[in-house]
């Protein structure tokens, strides 16, 4: 059965906007998605009739907030296929992977030896950086290949029995590269290290089998899986939640305060300390419920026929090429190019004119850029609403990009 597109789109209403006179075509997924109605209906039953705080209050409204939270986070363990009391809501990716540097981070000691790539995002560079600075623990990079992939290829010489955590993405935010997770976990465990994945750019795209991929924590944000802001997910396995101490210091998270002590409640209550991100918990479960409804082998073949049609179509367009793997093998709807002679960010604006929302910079993956030498691209990433239409109205801006702006 053909995948129904019309359907997906119509459960989005940010879709049938009309701007300038223009359909929206929404092409920058990779930086946020957009929220079905289950999402927003979710979060407004909550704000309209159930908002109070979580845990401790003994009224009704209390009890019914603290039973939609408590069933979002069911819901998010089913999508991963993990337990609930595995999984801690956090307030985006960022603050997921900043959690475990600090809080796993304090297991460590200096000369420790944490393995990142070239072509991580920001969020799983930095805070190791500053984990190095607090603690004297070393970093190690794995090189990308010509077309944007981390080059397994040279995990055997730079694991060694002081690696002992390797944190990669799942899937590149600006190749769209999946990581061939079996080959990086077999090699970890070679030497005892740890596997973290950042999973923002993988979770949208269909419900995973953690437990199953053998890794030991896994990192992804709400708003990118049409959820909403503010919410994220760290899941780990549960005897690293349990030797792991807190990050936040708070209400919720404690088991007894005196003046002279403190006791930490147990995961993942220890690490969501004060009044956590309620609503858009809710929402996140209720994104989760909606991805684990969908027809998920039609849907990404579906979004990698969509891939197809952009990279054909940008190959037939003079001055521009690719930043990233030429085939649909081992990837996700994650497109980045270039248009010689013409800065990213003028693509995007003229892009913009014709309805089409993408991203151009450097996508928080500096030092990817500096591999390629570049300043930046231009990206579009998609997600199971995209349509034929979305794609040709930017080869369109693009093509006339090509034309105007050089």
């Amino acid at each position: 059965m053909s995948f129904d597109v019309a359907f997906v789109r119509r459960q989005f209403p940010i879709l049938s906007e009309i701007i300038d006179g223009r359909p929206i075509h929404y092409l920058d997924n990779g930086a946020s998605a957009q929220s079905p109605l289950a999402v927003l209906d979710a979060v407004r039953a909550y704000e309209t009739t159930g908002r109070a705080n979580v845990l401790r209050g003994v009224h009704r409204l209390a009890e019914r907030a603290t039973e939609a939270y408590e069933n979002a986070r069911a819901e998010v363990a089913k999508f991963l296929g993990v337990q609930p009391l595995e999984i801690v809501f956090t307030g985006g990716c960022t603050a997921a992977i900043n959690l475990v540097a600090y809080s796993y981070g304090q297991l460590l000691k200096p000369g420790d030896r944490i393995l990142l790539s070239e072509l991580e995002h920001h969020s799983n560079i930095v805070p190791w950086q500053l984990l190095r600075q607090r603690s004297g623990v070393e970093l190690d990079m794995v090189p990308v290949t010509a077309d944007g992939r981390i080059d397994l290829a040279a995990l055997p010489g730079l694991l060694t029995d002081k690696t002992k955590l390797v944190s990669l993405a799942h899937v590149s935010n600006v190749t769209g590269a999946l990581l061939d997770v079996r080959a990086v976990v077999e090699a970890a465990k070679a030497v005892g290290a740890k596997v973290m994945l950042d999973g923002a750019q993988r979770a949208p795209h269909g419900p995973l089998d953690l437990a199953g991929l053998g890794i030991d924590f896994y990192a992804f944000a709400g708003h990118k899986a049409y959820g909403p802001n503010g919410i994220g997910v760290l899941w780990a396995r549960p005897e690293l939640l349990e030797a792991m101490p807190p990050f936040h210091g708070g209400g919720s998270m404690i088991g007894r305060v005196t003046l002279a002590e403190t006791t930490w409640a147990p995961p993942p209550r220890r690490f969501e300390a004060g009044t956590p991100p309620i609503g858009p918990a809710i929402g996140l479960g209720a994104a989760c419920k909606w991805m684990a409804a969908l027809d998920w082998s039609a849907a990404h073949d579906h979004e990698m026929a969509l891939v197809q049609r952009l990279m054909d179509g940008l190959q037939e367009i003079d001055g521009t090429r690719l930043l990233g793997p030429a085939s649909l093998q081992n990837r996700y709807p994650v497109v980045s190019f270039m248009l010689d002679g013409v800065h990213p960010h003028d693509v995007a604006q003229t892009l913009d004119a014709f309805g089409v929302a993408v991203r151009a910079g450097h996508h928080c993956a500096q030092p990817l850029m500096d591999r390629f030498d570049l300043d930046g691209t231009t990206r579009a990433s998609m997600a199971p609403y995209n349509d034929n239409d979305d794609i040709d109205a930017l080869l369109a801006g693009v093509r006339h990009a090509a034309k105007t702006l050089r």
